[in-house]
């Protein structure tokens, strides 16, 4: 997949979950692209999808992450994008390695999809409109950096009628 996709799909999966937490998994989302980058930088040249894409690793982090240590969250997001990612990849042709023993890849729902296909965009645009809908269902009236509630904006006193007037129709 690309990075756009899987930043989209990170950021919005825990924008639901987490708001002030979608830095941190958006970058775990992207991480095990950079990483590969950064291991060639020190002189280490590792293929594409490699060691830095096993998803027993990301899994086991985020697990741990999660019920054992962390810091204010950050590093739960940080694994938890990672792991987004290799499930992402993990629908392309090409998957991802399971563990390091095992010389297996590890496929999504048969792993149709080739890196930029439309149906990348597909899937990326329904799990966004799929987090918006439920962080509405749900009653997310927190934080939402993105979606101005112009109409309460103006009811509590906060705007003034021409700017309510100017944003009513702007939904982001």
């Amino acid at each position: 997949m690309k990075w756009l996709n899987h930043t989209l799909i990170a950021g919005a999966l825990c924008a639901v979950i987490s708001p002030p937490h979608v830095a941190a998994c958006v970058a775990g989302a992207t991480a095990p692209d950079w990483l590969e980058y950064l291991f060639k930088l020190t002189g280490r040249h590792i293929k594409h999808r490699g060691p830095t894409h096993i998803l027993t690793h990301w899994l086991l982090a985020a697990i741990a992450f999660t019920f054992v240590w962390d810091y204010h969250g950050i590093l739960v997001a940080f694994a938890w994008g990672g792991v987004s990612h290799i499930l992402t990849d993990a629908l392309t042709v090409s998957g991802v390695p399971f563990s390091p023993l095992s010389d297996r890849r590890f496929h999504l729902f048969g792993g149709r999809f080739r890196t930029g296909d439309p149906v990348e965009y597909a899937i990326a645009a329904a799990v966004v409109v799929a987090a918006i809908g439920l962080s509405h269902i749900t009653g997310a009236s927190g934080f939402a950096p993105f979606f101005f509630d112009w109409g309460g904006l103006y009811q509590q006193g906060v705007i003034d009628g021409a700017e309510w007037k100017a944003n009513r129709f702007r939904l982001i």
